[in-house]
């Protein structure tokens, strides 16, 4: 409606995935044009996965090639992410000869396990081999993207580029440095990642190359914060779930988002790196964070600016702080639509009833 033109290309995840073709299309979200994996629906490129030693490749499909919504292209697993490029490409080069401004969603999944960088560059074969060899081949196939921005003038002064993830390291393949957990997990090792911005004519004069340690932000914030950017009044009564966060995500001042941040761990991930007690909810307010059971027992209360890798529990010491922010996690869990998984009790954790 703003006279964009709007692509995605990538795993998509929000309903219509493997072997569920009952869901809306890509397109009835507003995207003009999509390309997308087993994960969505829509034309959709599926893996063939360990072609080696004279065997024939694996098709790895999850039931996606059964569905119809549109055609399927197979491709070398390592190469799927090359794919979404090339569509991203050409969606990009039709806009701007038209004349429009455009927006994309590129979404890879090759660090997702399991790994499967290109023959030839396994190494010793280990997690943590497969996925460092994983994300310099990632890494190569999105610079062709970044290079065809970087070398048009009028791109590069008018296009801002982020990069993210959507949660932390799996074991035994990344690190979260100095947080605690891994992916699963609602410490800051599991829930929190970098956000990179690059954008040399719209970010702040001085803040290339630095990094902000202090604000706070979320993937919500970003849909907001980008129609600020753009200058795009959302259609009235349009209620968000983030905040509008433009002059930090530009670098012009530091500053986080003001609501608390809610988080509810997978039913169906009963353990992870071999922990079976993990705290199910979490919130997030400033830089004071709770972790709890479904019910509210078991709290675990840390201050993130004075303890980011969360091995002090402070709880016992700021007990009107654990009432305040249990109730509130407990309240915005109540309002959730139940998880779409095996249905959990505390007396049976990680056992479905």
């Amino acid at each position: 409606q703003a006279g964009y033109a709007t692509g995605h290309f990538g795993k998509w995840h929000m309903g219509g995935q493997r072997d569920v073709g009952e869901a809306p299309l890509i397109q009835e979200y507003g995207f003009d044009e999509s390309l997308t994996n087993f994960e969505g629906l829509g034309p959709r490129v599926l893996p063939l996965c360990d072609a080696h030693d004279g065997k024939p490749p694996r098709r790895h499909a999850l039931g996606s090639d059964t569905l119809g919504h549109g055609p399927i292209t197979w491709q070398d697993r390592a190469r799927v992410t090359e794919s979404f490029v090339s569509a991203a490409l050409a969606f990009i080069d039709k806009a701007e000869a038209a004349g429009k401004p455009f927006y994309v969603n590129l979404w890879p999944d090759d660090v997702h396990s399991p790994f499967f960088p290109p023959q030839g560059q396994r190494g010793d074969g280990t997690k943590r081999t497969l996925y460092h060899k994983v994300l310099e081949t990632m890494d190569a196939q999105l610079g062709v993207l970044f290079d065809r921005i970087a070398r048009s003038r009028t791109l590069r002064d008018n296009t801002l580029i982020l990069l993210c993830s959507d949660n932390g390291p799996e074991p035994g393949a990344g690190s979260a440095g100095p947080f605690r957990g891994y992916k699963t997990m609602l410490y800051e090792g599991g829930v929190r990642s970098p956000l990179i911005v690059w954008g040399p004519e719209l970010l702040a004069p001085g803040c290339a190359g630095t990094i902000d340690r202090t604000s706070f932000l979320a993937a919500l914030d970003l849909v907001p914060t980008l129609l600020e950017i753009a200058r795009v009044t959302p259609p009235e009564h349009t209620v968000f779930d983030g905040q509008a966060l433009a002059d930090v995500l530009l670098g012009r001042a530091p500053g986080s988002r003001t609501r608390p941040l809610f988080f509810r761990r997978p039913p169906d991930r009963g353990e992870a790196a071999g922990i079976d007690n993990l705290p199910d909810l979490a919130v997030r307010e400033g830089t004071w964070k709770l972790l709890c059971e479904y019910d509210g027992t078991q709290p675990q209360l840390y201050d993130l600016a004075a303890d980011r890798g969360e091995t002090d529990n402070v709880a016992g010491r700021h007990p009107e702080i654990v009432r305040r922010l249990s109730a509130a996690v407990l309240q915005w869990h109540k309002s959730m639509p139940p998880d779409n998984g095996p249905v959990y009790r505390a007396d049976t954790k990680g056992k479905a009833k």
